[in-house]
Order: C-alpha cells, then structure tokens, then sequence
C-alpha cells in the first residue's frame, strides 16, 4: 500500500468531508430508507431504489476517504527552509509566455486537485514540469493542449 502525498489543508478537508458524511447524510439516507419502506411494496418503490442507491454511494466514499487517510503522507511545506525550489505543496507564481498571464498553481495531491482552484496535481504536466525547477527559471511543458512556457517569478511554502 504505497504512501500518497497529501497538504496539511488536504488532509483537514478530507477529515470534515468524512464527518459530514458520517454523522450528517448517513443518518439522513436512513430516514429516507425508513420512510421509503414505509409507503409498502419495495419492489416497485423507486424511493426506495433511489435511497439505497444514494446510501451505496455515501458508503463508497466513506471506505475511499478511510483509505486515502490511511495511506496519507502528509507534508507540511510551511515547516520547511524556502530556497525557491518548486516542491510538493509550494505554491508556484508563474507567467505564461505565450500569453503575458500571470498565474499560480499550488502543487498538491491527487485526492486534492481541482484546476478551478489552482490546485494542480504533482503528476500532471504542469505539475511535473514546474517540480524541481527554481525562482526565475524558464520552463518548458508539454501539455495535451500544446506547449506552454512559463517563467517562475517566485516559489511560496504557504
């Protein structure tokens, strides 16, 4: 069972998520199973398909939440010596070349990525490309849509 990566914030989110799906929209799942059984004939109670169905699916992401947990590796970039390396869990300040945009991404896990939010998983093309290289390097990526070039004009452990 291989160790995931995962933010401090990442891992707190995790943890309300499985709370809320716990002690929230668990029981409310068993009410509706109890009402739904309560209008007779299940086999033709789409209610009741319905909430058993939803309570199958809050089940699931409870047992993947527990794992994830489990096989968290969590990092704290705010405790390290910021040397203007790109890191797991630094955020990135960059130009896009190409277009003069600025913009940044923090470098985060998989369980936690969401590109609305800037947040780019480690293993993606831009998060690969950006890994390792330093304060006011120029890089190179190749991306399903194209290349992209970006300068970094600064690296925070924030």
């Amino acid at each position: 069972m291989d160790k995931e990566p995962i933010t401090l914030n990442g891992l707190e989110k995790l943890k309300e998520e499985l709370v809320f799906l716990k002690e929230k929209k668990r029981p409310d799942i068993v009410t509706a199973i109890a009402e739904a059984r309560s209008h007779g004939d299940l086999k033709e109670n789409a209610e009741y398909h319905a909430a058993k169905e939803e309570q199958s699916h809050n089940e699931g992401r409870i047992t993947q939440i527990n794992n994830i947990i489990v096989r968290a590796n969590v990092i704290d970039v705010t405790k390290l010596n910021n040397d203007g390396k790109v890191i797991f869990g630094s955020t990135v300040y960059v130009r896009n070349l190409d277009t003069n945009e600025k913009i940044n991404y923090k470098i985060v896990g998989k369980d936690e990525a969401d590109l609305k939010q800037k947040l780019i998983y480690f293993k993606s093309p831009i998060g690969k490309g950006l890994i390792g290289k330093n304060k006011k390097d120029l890089v190179e990526i190749h991306t399903p849509a194209g290349i992209k070039n970006f300068e970094i004009l600064d690296v925070k452990y924030i």
